[in-house]
């Protein structure tokens, strides 16, 4: 299992009873925005990660 957060969890079951009342009570677009926001942010997290990585290797190595 891949380890999720809470969240994750919370922003889910929110969409998930707005769309059993009504699909339309969900607002899509902001649903669309998190969960964008989800995939961006480990990619960005890596490159951020791998730039201090190099930046503290260059400095102190």
């Amino acid at each position: 299992y891949a380890p999720i957060s809470t969240t994750h969890v919370i922003t889910s079951a929110i969409m998930g009873v707005g769309a059993t009342k009504r699909v339309n009570a969900v607002r899509w677009g902001v649903a669309k925005n998190i969960i964008m926001g989800w995939f961006i942010t480990m990619p960005a997290a890596a490159v951020v990660a791998a730039v201090s990585f190099w930046v503290v290797n260059l400095a102190f190595l």
